[in-house]
């Protein structure tokens, strides 16, 4: 018998399960523990899901769906070959090959489930992530908890939290931002005031950021391939995914070279970290704020914070660790594997109902889940990041905007503070933003 934690992030989405007083990753990917968010339907009306699906939408652009969760509640569908799609029957697509994959490896279903979702969210779209639950056929107990709670969770089974203590968690994942702030308590965890959050900030942005970069090097090349050549097409995907490879490893690297293979085009393009980091810098600088406000919204000062745990595979870059360590003054604590922290929290709070009757000890949760086993699962060794001086500011990421199969790089301009609340009114609709993949970009 064993529980199930579900982290449907916006761009990869991760899985845990906790068993007999341990919680670990479950391998969903084919060379990683998290699969891509993305889902395409192929012509036999059949759907492939994750890795499979990321793979084949390089031939097939017009048949994949990618980051519909940050598309929840928009009322313009995914248009997948012709066919639409809601984001959230997306989700539920998502969802149940998840469910099915971790069933397939463990031999059998869990006995529950535990989904997160960033902090923000309000009663709309809960109720839509309920609904994509419903629509994944589950029939099984599923309990929902916030991103910030779970990761609050999981840190709490590889650090000793004394009653009392205040933790600020600082999310920065594939597509969105989260900050709460929490205090321990004798059965959990409380969320102290309002969390904030910003809906669209986070990889995929400074993805964006860094083929914006390329373009510009390319001075004008990526705009004179023919829109209708399947295998430009092909080839800008692939350096789509070359930039993101890119942005990756100048989280360990001072710097990197980006190869470009297009029709008549064979080059790379070189970028620096002091490059890539004055182009998120101003981004980021609102994330920091919008933590800032949920300290003030907790009636809490920096001084009364414990520590800022950093979660999300974004916050593994190192400008994040300097801005919000140098802003509030306070030491990070940065995940070991800070994309699967969520995911292996919900798998805590998914046990506390398995664990309780056997007479196990409580977990560390939210005052509204049971508890689960204090048993601390075997993890990597955590850093901790001492505050540093913020560097100087430069130029914000750029973001592009899309039209179905064609992606439209913009120049770069100062990023918008996004609204720090999230209404429940579903947002403005957007044609068809990523449905159609990855294509050409136009002047």
């Amino acid at each position: 018998m064993y529980a199930l934690g579900i982290d449907l992030g916006t761009t990869f989405t991760a899985a845990a399960i906790w068993r007999d007083g341990r919680a670990e990753t479950v391998s969903l990917g084919d060379r990683s523990a998290a699969i891509p968010s993305v889902v395409l339907l192929r012509q036999d009306e059949t759907f492939l899901t994750g890795d499979a699906a990321h793979r084949r939408g390089f031939s097939e652009p017009q048949r994949v769906a990618r980051e519909f969760k940050r598309r929840l509640g928009d009322t313009t569908p995914f248009l997948l070959g012709g066919v639409p799609q809601s984001a959230e029957a997306l989700m539920s697509r998502l969802l149940r090959w998840v469910v099915d994959e971790v069933t397939r490896r463990e031999g059998g279903a869990p006995a529950a489930i535990c989904i997160t979702h960033p902090a923000n969210w309000g009663p709309y779209k809960m109720d839509l992530m309920r609904q994509a639950a419903r629509m994944a056929d589950l029939d099984l107990p599923v309990t929902y908890t916030t991103e910030p709670e779970a990761a609050a969770v999981n840190y709490t089974q590889q650090q000793r939290v004394e009653q009392g203590s205040v933790v600020a968690v600082y999310d920065l994942g594939g597509g969105t931002f989260d900050a709460a702030v929490l205090r321990k308590t004798a059965t959990g965890f409380e969320v102290m005031g309002q969390p904030e959050g910003i809906e669209r900030l986070g990889g995929t942005d400074f993805d964006a950021a860094v083929f914006n970069h390329v373009r510009a090097a390319l001075d004008g090349k990526l705009e004179a391939l023919d829109e209708d050549d399947t295998a430009a097409i092909n080839a800008v995907a692939r350096l789509r995914d070359e930039c993101v490879q890119a942005k990756e490893a100048l989280s360990s690297d001072t710097d990197t070279t980006i190869p470009v293979l297009l029709p008549e085009v064979s080059t790379e393009v070189r970028l620096t970290r002091a490059e890539f980091e004055a182009m998120v810098r101003p981004a980021l600088h609102g994330s920091v704020e919008a933590l800032q406000r949920a300290l003030r919204s907790a009636d809490c000062t920096p001084e009364q914070v414990r520590s800022v745990l950093l979660v999300g595979g974004s916050s593994r870059m190192p400008i994040v660790a300097q801005l919000v360590g140098s802003e509030l003054g306070r030491p990070v604590v940065v995940d070991a594997h800070p994309k699967h922290s969520v995911a292996l929290g919900a798998a805590w709070l998914a046990g506390a109902a398995l664990a309780k009757p056997a007479g196990a000890a409580p977990v560390s949760a939210p005052p509204r889940q049971q508890a689960a086993p204090a048993t601390p699962a075997t993890r990597p060794p955590r850093r901790t990041v001492p505050p540093a001086q913020p560097a100087a500011s430069g130029t914000p990421a750029a973001r592009p905007a899309a039209v179905p199969g064609i992606y439209r790089a913009e120049p770069a301009a100062p990023a918008p503070v996004p609204a720090p609340r999230v209404h429940p009114a579903p947002p403005p609709a957007v044609a068809a933003t990523v449905v159609d993949g990855p294509g050409l970009p136009s002047a």
